[in-house]
């Protein structure tokens, strides 16, 4: 997997979501490089290696093994894993995956859906995969812009896209590519079994102004974790390390910090 890095310390790793790649850390690799040896990776099939073989599948699984391979060949120790979004379902099944790669994991709104005791399987509502449909049809007939501002405004809040950044902009863009095949690879649902494997600490973080899905998917984890906290980033949405990254970056050091001593 492509990769940047900064500073020097501790290993601490970022997993970014849908659309994205290691751009989309760049707050993060600025803010806390000066304590951690920060690093960035893009994931199979997104920017800048764009032309993977057809053959090789687009798959959550296989994400999260590549985070363990990458951390085992860059031979830094196990690592502070921090992912957001989709990279934070990944970044969750790696961690219960391959715990002698990880020493702490932060969950930024992690996607994904969630299981309820006693309720049929979940999966995300027809709205919704109505939306996403609608949003890759767009995409896959050449009005990109017109399906990325749909998905975007759904993951985060309406007007979200219009206010972006244009390197935010061109970065999804980038990566338009990845979406349609993403919705052919559902996340799974988040189940208590599963969260009791995961033994390292762990942090969650959300926005005070996160969609539902987002914000129900900490709390269900909070309780289920053995070992978790969790911290609301005030004023934000679904991208709150872009959005306010100083108390993103200070959660993710002060955690750090509390677990290390």
């Amino acid at each position: 997997m492509p990769y940047v890095e900064a500073g020097e310390g501790e290993l601490l790793l970022f997993v970014h979501g849908s659309l994205c790649d290691y751009r989309y850390w760049q707050p993060q690799l600025a803010g806390l490089s000066k304590q951690y040896r920060c690093v960035t990776v893009s994931l199979t099939h997104y920017w800048p290696v764009t032309d993977t073989e057809p053959d090789q599948p687009f798959s959550w699984s296989e994400h999260a093994d590549d985070v363990a391979e990458f951390i085992d060949l860059f031979g830094a120790g196990p690592a502070h894993v921090v992912g957001h979004s989709r990279g934070g379902c990944v970044a969750f099944h790696f961690a219960r995956r391959h715990p002698q790669y990880v020493r702490t994991l932060t969950l930024a709104d992690p996607g994904g859906p969630l299981q309820i005791a006693g309720r049929p399987p979940a999966t995300l509502p027809e709205t919704v995969n109505a939306l996403r449909a609608k949003a890759a049809q767009l995409i896959e007939t050449g009005e990109v812009e017109a399906g990325l501002q749909l998905f975007v405004d759904s993951v985060s809040r309406p007007g979200f896209w219009a206010m972006s950044t244009p390197g935010f902009r061109r970065m999804a863009t980038d990566n338009a590519h990845t979406l349609a095949r993403q919705f052919r690879d559902p996340l799974p649902a988040y189940v208590p079994e599963q969260a009791a494997e995961v033994r390292c600490p762990v942090l969650l973080i959300d926005g005070e102004k996160s969609p539902d899905m987002f914000r129900r998917t900490a709390t269900a984890l909070q309780t289920w974790l053995p070992d978790a906290r969790r911290e609301t980033v005030r004023g934000a949405s679904h991208g709150m390390n872009l959005a306010h990254p100083a108390a993103f970056n200070r959660y993710v050091d002060e955690f750090i910090r509390s677990v290390d001593v």
